[in-house]
């Protein structure tokens, strides 16, 4: 069993609640990186450089700890979709992607201890939204304003009735921190998990 210290670096209770499920004990902490696409730089890609500066930051302040770094990208035809924030920006977001595929591109690292090591994975979900009138959106966010999510639907809650399928290796990458992939990574750096 690995007895050291293990980080979340990030402020999502959303990635929190999924880390509990593994039963280790583990502190989330809040990096302080900018999340924006760099120019020119695909969604896929922008998750994969901000979960690596999530661990990498989190590897600066904890140097003995175990630090796990997750970031999702929503990808619509290669642009990338953020957190609406608003009302009205998650209308336009439900009304751009009624009918559409959206890529959830879910990043992960592991740092070790005195980033030593990075252990790195990207986990896709395929998400197809079903072609949504504007009452069925309104009804929605009256009931449940995902503002705080990409794409402004909560596959585990009320935005699963948004959907038409979802298609990809691992139901908890949806959400925002790939359980299936953390725990063979972390299997693989010694830590008991079943």
């Amino acid at each position: 069993m690995n007895n050291n210290q293990l980080i979340l670096a990030s402020g999502s209770q959303y990635r929190a609640e999924l880390l509990r499920r593994l039963g280790l004990d583990f502190e989330a902490w809040a990096p302080d990186v900018d999340e924006s696409p760099a120019p020119g730089e695909a969604p896929r890609d922008t998750a994969r450089r901000l979960a690596r500066a999530k661990a990498e930051a989190g590897a600066r302040r904890f140097p003995q700890a175990w630090i796990i770094g997750s970031d999702q990208v929503a990808d619509h035809d290669g642009k990338p979709i953020g957190k609406p924030g608003t009302i009205e920006a998650a209308r336009i977001q439900l009304r751009s992607m009624r009918g559409q595929v959206i890529l959830f591109h879910t990043a992960l690292c592991v740092a070790a201890p005195g980033a030593q090591r990075f252990r790195e994975e990207l986990v896709d979900t395929e998400v197809a939204f079903r072609t949504l009138s504007d009452a069925e959106i309104e009804r929605y966010l009256e009931r449940e304003p995902a503002f705080d999510c990409a794409g402004s639907a909560k596959s585990e809650g009320l935005g699963i009735a948004l959907l038409d399928r979802l298609r990809g290796d691992d139901p908890t990458a949806l959400i925002g921190l790939p359980l299936i992939a953390l725990s063979a990574m972390l299997r693989a750096e010694g830590f008991d998990l079943p």
